[in-house]
């Protein structure tokens, strides 16, 4: 009895050992938690399943694209950008990949964000023949200008956005105008924001720039609409994307992706969480209910990432082996 004590602890101990080793090898790990709303919750998300299901010790920090980038490619810090868009260092990404500095894991956004025109969905319902862009601009009558429902009405982006220049072109290249269309420039987010929930309040017609993953597309049902053509970088970069250019093409807006980036050291000693990273995505309307949860109830990103682990189990179990599901759901 004596022995089969002695074995029943021995085994014990060497279970307990491998659990310690095993956090001890996630250790402190830091995580960049970027400025906008989807990748602020995928920051939270990964932390809670980390620390919770595979006992690392996290740590949230501030980072931005670039920032973020060069730390991790220069310092190996922080070990984890759970939400990295990629276009706009994608040569300087794929070198750091190349050379082993970094490791590129799962496409968090599964669709990738979406950029485009959009109407509402009880819009394109009630007129099946409206699917494209050029479609909805033999319609002025259905899409008012604020002040003058004579004139259809293009909703543009902010001021000084990106997008507000490549609106501005595609309004100019699809001859919006002729069509009895005018270019509603927004002074802010809100605005814009504000432009589309007037519309399904009233429940009459708005078209115009907006994108996903957000908040809004997460309230309102919205139908992005075809420019009727594939993108053309060549022509986004010389044209497309430029103020002013004197002769705009139609184009279609790009796909930018997003993936989480870890640093090597860290892909080195994580041992299983890795195996979750590399796993772990989620489609653009699953993030937009979450964010739309979030700004209506005025969440933090810690909050909604509760919210999003209590109402999505169905998803995110898919990502963890079951006895990690059974730690983060006891902790929850």
């Amino acid at each position: 009895m004596r022995s089969l004590c002695t074995s029943i602890l021995l085994t014990l101990g060497i279970y307990a050992a491998a659990a310690s080793a095993q956090a001890a090898d996630c250790g402190n790990v830091t995580i960049a938690e970027m400025k906008w709303a989807s990748a602020g919750i995928a920051a939270n998300f990964d932390k809670f399943i980390l620390e919770k299901g595979y006992g690392c010790s996290v740590k949230i920090v501030p980072g931005d694209t670039m920032p973020t980038f060069l730390s991790m490619n220069g310092k190996g810090e922080p070990d984890i950008a759970s939400e990295f868009w990629i276009n706009s260092v994608r040569t300087e990404l794929d070198s750091a990949v190349r050379e082993g500095k970094l490791i590129q894991a799962a496409e968090i956004l599964s669709e990738g964000a979406v950029e485009g025109w959009w109407i509402p969905k009880f819009i394109a319902d009630a007129n099946p023949d409206i699917r494209s862009v050029e479609d909805a601009l033999r319609h002025p009558e259905l899409f008012p200008a604020p002040g003058n429902s004579s004139q259809g009405a293009v909703y543009s982006c902010p001021v000084g956005w990106s997008c507000q220049i490549s609106t501005a072109n595609l309004f100019r290249a699809l001859g919006a105008d002729k069509n009895g269309f005018q270019l509603v420039e927004t002074s802010s987010p809100q605005e814009l924001d504000d432009s589309i929930a007037t519309a399904f309040q009233k429940k009459i017609g708005w078209l115009g720039y907006y994108w996903a993953p957000t908040a809004i597309l997460g309230k309102y049902d919205m139908t992005l609409l075809s420019f009727g053509v594939g993108h053309n970088k060549a022509e986004w970069d010389k044209c497309t994307s430029v103020p002013g250019c004197a002769r705009p093409q139609v184009n279609t807006y790009p796909v930018s992706r997003a993936y989480t980036i870890v640093t090597k050291s860290f892909a080195d000693r994580a041992g299983p969480a890795m195996d979750y990273l590399k796993v772990r995505s989620w489609d653009n309307m699953t993030i937009n209910e979450v964010l739309a949860w979030q700004d209506e109830n005025h969440k933090s990103n810690e909050e909604a990432t509760i919210y999003f682990l209590q109402n999505y189990a169905a998803l995110w179990t898919k990502w963890v082996p079951t006895d990690v599901a059974q730690k983060v759901k006891a902790a929850l």
